[in-house]
């Protein structure tokens, strides 16, 4: 079992204690709050489970049906988990409109605290571990479990909050007003989160800052071939897909060409592990050896090794 695999399991069991614990809490006071609260944790379990299954199907090898592999498995966990982050955002809107326009009293003032304070602190430190475990492992189905966990740790302090205000002021209103606050916040991450996880799924290609990485990894080869052009690239999951045209002298033995090929492979394979790089190999139309004043040398820009038809 993987690190992701095993983190997204972590997740599911905590996320299951504490659906069982505010359910309990919540009946033994009455407290339609904490109940609601354990609805929301249930979410949070429903989005581990889609996180612990996708993780796991997304690392089943190639076969002969998904001959790219299962990577954009995780990119579509991501993106479900983003529309519930999102819909637990409208759902906290509707509930905090709903206690501006009825104004309900609120229930089990010093239980109610100390629920939403213990589910606070449980879903930060797993959401940190969660998160590291993410970005060591480049998942993004993890990560987006991560940050719903941590949007209900902004929910459970805004309730918290919110409770304290209204028990040291008596203003009811207060609790709503910062609901639609933390309602904000989870929003602008769940927009954030479903841009980097449904991204992948259309082939945007990779950052800037990537790819920048990967034409400086082909220069350091620039004595060796006359230029590149069409650098494309993509990702799927934590795979990232390379390729472009690599254009040699003529007369280059095969031997050579694909020596070359090979360390830049090996040097974008170590600099992004879990690449695949694909180098279509072009002949320089002119007679020339490297070194020398070449025709083709410049046609495309070395630096950008932009993508051309």
């Amino acid at each position: 079992m993987g690190r992701s695999e095993t983190a997204a399991r972590w997740s599911i069991i905590s996320n299951s204690c504490l659906v069982a614990g505010k359910l309990a809490a919540g009946t033994s006071a009455g407290s339609v709050s904490i109940i609601s609260e354990a609805l929301h944790s249930g979410l949070d379990l429903a989005a581990a489970l889609i996180a612990f299954f996708s993780i796991r199907a997304a690392s089943r090898p190639a076969d002969e049906i998904h001959q790219y592999g299962h990577g954009k498995i995780e990119n579509i966990s991501g993106s479900i988990e983003a529309g519930l982050i999102l819909l637990a955002a409208v759902w906290i809107i509707y509930d905090a409109l709903t206690s501006l326009a009825l104004g309900p009293a609120p229930e089990a003032l010093g239980l109610g605290m100390l629920v939403m304070g213990l589910s606070a602190a449980v879903n930060w430190y797993l959401s940190r571990y969660l998160l590291r475990v993410a970005r060591n492992e480049e998942s993004i189905a993890l990560e987006a479990d991560a940050m719903h966990l941590r949007t209900d740790v902004y929910t459970s302090a805004g309730v918290v909050v919110g409770l304290a205000v209204i028990y040291l002021t008596g203003y009811l209103f207060l609790d709503s007003l910062i609901a639609l606050a933390v309602a904000g916040m989870i929003i602008k991450a769940g927009i954030t989160l479903l841009r980097e996880a449904a991204s992948p799924l259309v082939d945007v290609r990779l950052p800037e800052g990537e790819e920048q990485a990967i034409r400086d990894i082909i220069q350091q080869h620039a004595g060796q071939y006359v230029e590149f052009h069409r650098l494309r690239t993509r990702r799927a999951g934590p795979v990232r897909y390379v390729d472009l045209h690599l254009v040699v002298p003529h007369n280059l033995h095969v031997d050579e060409v694909h020596r070359i090929c090979e360390a830049i492979e090996r040097e974008v394979e170590a600099r992004f592990p879990a690449s695949q790089v694909l180098i279509h190999v072009e002949p320089c139309s002119t007679y020339c050896e490297i070194g020398d004043e070449c025709a083709e040398r410049g046609r495309n820009d070395l630096a950008g090794g932009e993508y051309d038809r």
